[in-house]
């Protein structure tokens, strides 16, 4: 028999992706390849906080898939399910506005989530 506790993370999301994760439009989540999420897997349960608020949304990891680059994760997971509220461009110069490029070439990480049960 294997052991397949859920983990528990809390991370920051800014308010524009807080809302669209909160209405269940937004079903990837973009992060680079940190070594603290080198292990976050399916069934994990990730709690977003809006920094310096109490306001918070959780939500279950359904699935964890690596890219080389931005441009790469949202060619395989499609910009509709990345932010349902702008184009491919704008999502592209977004993520490269949170994360430069040093970061970026860690890696990206296309986390698909769906709300957590109550």
């Amino acid at each position: 028999m294997t052991d397949s506790t859920a983990r528990f993370r809390e991370l920051n999301l800014y308010r524009q992706y807080f809302d669209l994760v909160a209405a269940g439009t937004k079903t990837i989540e973009v992060r680079v390849k940190y070594p603290h999420l080198a292990d976050l897997a399916a069934g994990d349960v990730i709690r977003f906080r809006i920094k310096g608020t109490d306001e918070t949304c959780e939500v279950k990891v359904k699935r964890v898939t690596g890219y080389s680059d931005f441009e790469a994760l949202l060619d395989g997971e499609g910009p509709a399910n990345v932010n349902p509220t702008a184009t491919r461009d704008q999502q592209l110069a977004n993520m490269r506005a949170i994360y430069p490029p040093e970061k970026e070439a860690l890696g990206a990480l296309a986390i698909e989530i769906e709300h957590a049960a109550a």
